[in-house]
């Protein structure tokens, strides 16, 4: 895996550098191994924002631009081996290795693990980059389904099936990833204690549910505002919960939860919903949202989960519209998986009615929810520019009513 003294001392020197000012050097430099060299540099400088912890190990290999684009980031792979921290740790298999990120986090908490992927050069990586980091574990270089039509028993299988088609397209519904999980369900849960499926955020988590068997856990997870994943963690073993929470034949009722890695909290913010509250029906603010209220916008896992019932009798909000997905509150409550404002002023659409309430404001952040116009074409109407400490939400009530919501950002 490793080149030449040249090769790793322009790697190394170079490190910081910007990849196509470099690439300009052609091939000037005979000695050094230009196009390794290169995907080294920008495979490093993309793992100081999303695996810092590797980036800052000497001797790590890097893999080609795709694979550091798909793999997980540091902290969405710790989620995913806190997830796989419950249960038996014998063995654990990853049928999907990839870059092998998320196997290297879960796999520390197993007795044996195996890596299995089919491209033979990230068998290669991953085998040299598990030597640099002193850890152990068994690479087989094998298409994920036929290595499981011949594994053992292990307590754990992970697999996150690949998202793009033959001709590079990408795709969202399990059926059309590689391999189609719902097609091997009850062999996965045949062969494993549990089984962890990472898929698209793009997915609706409640179809996802209903086409796999033996779902216990759901886990929507966000970084930065961003839905990255949702997770499907599965078992053929029942247990008393999950009996006593009838769902159709087969399907045990699972456990909802939304993730959000934030730069305000060292650790995850989590939300957790069982999936009968799922059905819950939130409450509806039936007036005017009033000048001192609190104005809470939830985050992208909370909005992916849906759960909007239990969120309002948890934290006593209400919720603008139907369709608006901003809630109210009389408090700045506990409630922390989202953003939070106090209204400071209101309005309708009436021009002279806005000019009052913006009170000379000149620079405003402008979001819309359920409203006529975007946000662009709402900042251009309030005439203001971007920025600054002020929010303006435009939105439409449950009266059909639409709104001007002026803000200033408490959390």
């Amino acid at each position: 895996m490793m080149k030449n003294e040249d090769t790793i001392r322009f790697v190394r020197e170079h490190a910081s550098d910007d990849v196509r000012a470099l690439a300009l050097m052609g091939d000037r430099l005979g000695t050094v191994d230009m196009p390794w060299a290169l995907n080294q540099i920008r495979g490093r400088q993309t793992a100081m924002k999303k695996l810092p912890t590797l980036a800052m190990t000497e001797g790590i290999v890097y893999p080609p631009h795709l694979s550091m684009e798909q793999c997980s980031s540091e902290q969405t792979a710790a989620w995913k081996a806190a997830v796989c921290a419950t249960g038996a740790h014998e063995s654990m298999a990853d049928l999907t290795g990839g870059f092998g990120i998320d196997f290297m986090a879960i796999s520390k908490g197993y007795t044996h693990a195996t890596y299995v992927e089919a491209n033979s050069e990230l068998c290669d990586t991953v085998r040299h980059n598990l030597g640099v980091l002193h850890r152990s574990a068994n690479v087989v270089c094998a298409d994920a389904t036929n290595y499981l039509h011949t594994m053992g028993h292990v307590s754990l299988i992970y697999i996150d099936p690949a998202r793009r088609s033959q001709s590079g397209a990408r795709t969202y519904a399990i059926a059309d990833c590689s391999p189609d999980v719902t097609a091997l369900c009850d062999e996965l849960l045949a062969k494993a204690d549990r089984v962890l499926v990472k898929l698209s955020p793009m997915l609706d988590w409640h179809e996802a549910v209903r086409q796999l068997r033996g779902v216990r856990e759901v886990h929507i997870v966000s970084v930065d505002n961003e839905c990255k994943e949702l997770l499907l963690l599965l078992s053929g073993q029942s247990s008393a919960e999950a009996e006593a929470q009838p769902m159709p034949p087969g399907q045990a009722a699972p456990l909802v939860r939304c993730v959000d890695f934030t730069t305000r909290s060292a650790e995850p913010l989590v939300e957790t919903f069982s999936a009968a509250e799922a059905t819950e029906s939130p409450a509806i603010l039936t007036g005017a949202v009033a000048p001192g209220a609190y104005l809470y916008e939830p985050s992208a896992s909370v909005m992916k989960g849906g759960c909007f019932g239990p969120l309002c009798r948890r934290y006593g909000l209400r919720m603008v519209a139907p369709n608006s997905h901003l809630f109210v509150g009389d408090a700045p409550g506990d409630f922390r998986s989202g953003r939070c404002f106090r209204v400071v002023a209101v309005s309708t659409l009436n021009r002279k009615q806005q000019r009052r309430a913006l009170g000379g404001i000149e620079r405003a952040n402008v979001s819309v929810r359920n409203f006529p116009l975007s946000a662009d074409q709402l900042r251009r109407r309030l005439g203001l520019r971007d920025g600054g400490p002020v929010y303006i939400f435009g939105t439409t009530l449950s009266d059909g009513g639409h709104v001007v919501l002026i803000c200033e950002k408490i959390r």
